[in-house]
């Protein structure tokens, strides 16, 4: 955007602030503003994109005391407070025709261009690097708005602000944080930075922090934070979709009879849980709610079983095996055979 394109732009407006707020107001108005038209957070919002665009325009210009000054001046002399007088050869009310036409004639230092007390001396010096308003034969327009002959430089162009790279980090975080929730610290680039673990999150899923990314240029918003997370593996407890799955192990009487067994809880508690009678490694008891805790509602705790099989039998332990499995007779597998088959 080049300074020709001030008149048409309010900064102060675009950013909400008072002509005279402070470089504190300004910044605190910038980051609310660049926060909530984040193109992370409005994703194929073109006007969003474009409003950003705009927000980053009007903080590179107002965060800068010279740039700011410059600003206010051009807008002065285009507000209707600029005005032309030249002695008895007459005036030009209007900014852009003062600067478009030859001012000739007007020797003698006659001519003073004025902003509220300000001389076109001191703001044309400081605006566009040319000489001053005085004396006959002095052109203006020529660098400044297109007219020809004129002696002046026209404004440069400034660079547009940029958004800042990206950094990456990496967060491992226990089981239980994964399931629950939790708010951690990182420190990354010297800065401590506090991360939001949302209740639910997977292994290697990455959480993205606007803002604390490497620093923009000209005045553009600093890059993003990614943060890859890691979850560690639980002794006990293991995840399927939304549920957590624990284990108990029982024994082959607990299996065949059905019994009572304490089954531990991610809070640290236990519950008594009934295994039923005649189960097996598919059988599976599913607690409501003890899952996840997702915003959508929690998922499930799966309490499955595994039957102990003792290995170091006393003799008369092993004669009651025998004397059980004389009595239970084997297993048939001829359905399962013939289920192989197909």
């Amino acid at each position: 955007m080049g300074e020709q394109d001030w008149l048409t732009k309010d900064f102060y407006k675009v950013l909400g602030v008072d002509k005279g707020a402070d470089k504190k107001t300004i910044t605190k108005a910038y980051r609310k503003l660049a926060r909530a038209y984040h193109p992370d957070q409005n994703p194929g919002d073109a006007a969003a994109e474009a409003k950003f665009k705009e927000i980053g325009e009007a903080y590179a210009i107002l965060s800068n005391d010279e740039d700011r000054k410059r600003y206010d001046a051009i807008r002065a002399m285009g507000g209707g407070g600029a005005r032309f007088a030249a002695g008895s050869s007459g005036g030009f009310e209007d900014l852009f025709g003062a600067f478009n036409a030859r001012a000739t004639g007007y020797g003698g230092g006659g001519a003073r261009f004025q902003t509220g007390g300000a001389d076109l001396d001191d703001l044309l010096s400081g605006l566009f690097g040319g000489g001053g308003a005085q004396g006959s034969g002095a052109q203006f327009g020529a660098g400044a708005f297109g007219a020809h002959g004129g002696q002046g430089r026209g404004p440069q162009s400034r660079p547009q602000p940029t958004k800042g790279g990206n950094r990456k980090a990496n967060l491992a975080i226990s089981f239980r944080q994964a399931i629950e929730g939790a708010t951690l610290s990182i420190k990354v680039a010297g800065k401590t930075i506090k991360v939001r673990i949302p209740a639910g999150i997977k292994d290697g899923q990455k959480i993205r922090l606007a803002g604390h990314g490497k620093p923009g240029a000209h005045g553009g918003p600093a890059g993003d934070l990614e943060v890859s997370v890691a979850v560690k593996p639980h002794p006990v407890f293991s995840r399927e979709g939304d549920d957590v799955v624990v284990t108990v192990p029982v024994s082959f009487a607990e299996a065949a009879l059905g019994a009572k067994v304490d089954v531990a809880m991610l809070d640290g508690s236990t519950r008594s849980v009934r295994i039923p009678a005649g189960s097996d490694a598919d059988t599976a008891i599913r607690l409501k709610g003890k899952g996840c805790a997702l915003k959508k509602g929690p998922g499930d705790l799966l309490v499955r079983v595994r039957i102990d099989v003792p290995t170091d039998l006393t003799r008369e332990q092993k004669r009651a095996v025998e004397g059980l499995a004389e009595a239970l007779g084997p297993v048939s597998r001829e359905s399962w055979l013939e289920a192989a088959k197909e």
